[in-house]
């Protein structure tokens, strides 16, 4: 595996994750629980942002701290991605939110972009791209392709669980984005689900199919 892979060993993304995964786990908790693993790993993905030293004051005295030096825009890849935005935006309510549509063509498993309403200039330094499932690799790896085009130089990845050879598609395509995962699962099926994954996310969260 890539040393850009980052699989949270944090005792309660464990125990979350394990309830997303349960067939039994209604929309609510469902989407419930997205947002906090986004949140914990969000928290992960944005340790390495830069700073800069800031005086404060506080009531007692001046106390040297810190204040972010970077803009971070969150891309969610619609629309399994948009449940994770409410949980990293509790953790940086100043981040951006981009849009990205893209879809698996079930027949080719390709990926097809349909929406994408970028500025003509980048407005932010570092970009994570949120999708819960990592599968094939190619709409993660579309969308990166999307990105550096629009001129952003640090992307990540921000997902819940991969298969490896989506892990393996996106590593070969961009070695210099980094991964942030809760889980590497088993494998892909024949329809390019992963295994043994969560089912659809979208349709988990939004009560469909």
């Amino acid at each position: 595996m890539s040393d850009n892979l980052h699989v949270s060993d944090h005792a309660l993304v464990k125990h979350k994750l394990t309830l997303l995964r349960d067939t039994t786990t209604e929309h609510k908790k469902f989407r419930e629980l997205i947002r906090e693993l986004a949140m914990l790993l969000g928290y992960e993905a944005m340790a390495d942002l830069k700073l800069a030293e800031y005086a404060v004051k506080t009531p007692l005295a001046e106390a040297p701290g810190y204040i972010l030096q970077e803009d971070v825009g969150l891309v969610p890849i619609l629309r399994a991605g948009l449940g994770m935005v409410d949980g990293i935006h509790e953790m940086n309510p100043g981040a951006q939110v981009w849009h990205l549509g893209i879809y698996r063509d079930e027949h080719t498993l390709r990926p097809v972009s349909y929406y994408n309403k970028l500025p003509v200039e980048p407005t932010v330094q570092v970009c994570l791209i949120l999708d819960p499932m990592l599968a094939t690799g190619g709409s993660a790896t579309a969308a990166v392709d999307i990105l550096k085009a629009w001129g952003v130089k640090r992307i990540k990845f921000v997902g819940l669980i991969a298969a490896p050879e989506g892990i393996k598609t996106l590593t070969k395509a961009h070695p210099d984005v980094q991964l942030y995962l809760a889980a590497v699962d088993d494998h892909l099926n024949e329809y390019g689900f992963i295994v043994p994954g969560l089912g659809d996310a979208g349709d988990r969260q939004f009560g469909t199919g």
